[in-house]
């Protein structure tokens, strides 16, 4: 039963990937933003919104190492492992933002979570500094992205050889990212039914 589980969830997985990329990436060129900042934003905080709701709730029951180290372990493992089994599947892009922007930002970030836990816990003005700098950096991007040249959007276009056009294709794009997180949702309640079914 237990393989029957994995095969289905790993089913899920796939299938609620394509779903969400593929919604994602039109989705932010119906919108006017580009792939790159999508990814940075809507699908990382679906793929994450399930790891957001534990933690709070390992939080919430007292847990709080739990909660900090499985962000720490989570960011660690999708840079170390999931990023270089992507790139050993097919080369990868990097796009220029990503060296000069994105990542100086994400190690900074990481230093000042560093910073910040070195006496032992995260303040509420530690955790609103954190969140804050968040938001500021999301909506930095959102405004970076309109700017951008219409080489982007050839550039998609070229991809993925369509992009939405018209509010009918929008609110389908809006679905389809639903649906893959849906069905990533479902991945994880198979994965918890099976442990408790051991």
């Amino acid at each position: 039963m237990t393989v029957v589980w994995f095969v289905l969830g790993v089913g899920l997985l796939i299938g609620g990937a394509e779903l969400l990329v593929r919604g994602a990436s039109r989705l932010a060129r119906g919108v006017g933003i580009s792939p790159l900042v999508a990814g940075l934003t809507v699908v990382a905080f679906g793929t994450s919104s399930p790891e957001l709701a534990v933690g709070v709730r390992i939080a919430l029951a007292g847990e709080a190492d739990i909660a900090l180290g499985s962000v720490v372990g989570s960011n660690i493992f999708n840079v170390l492992f999931i990023l270089g089994l992507s790139a050993t599947v097919t080369p990868l892009i990097v796009p220029q933002q990503i060296v000069r922007l994105d990542v100086p930002i994400m190690i900074g970030v990481t230093l000042l979570t560093v910073l910040f836990a070195l006496d032992g816990r995260l303040s509420m003005v530690e955790s609103v500094v954190l969140f804050a700098g968040a938001v500021a950096y999301c909506a930095f991007l959102v405004r970076a992205s309109r700017s951008e040249s219409a080489a982007v959007a050839s550039e998609y276009e070229a991809e993925f050889a369509v992009a939405p056009t018209g509010r009918g294709d929008v609110l389908m794009q809006i679905g389809l990212v639903i649906a893959g997180l849906a069905l990533g949702a479902a991945r994880e309640a198979g994965g918890g039914g099976s442990a408790g079914g051991r």
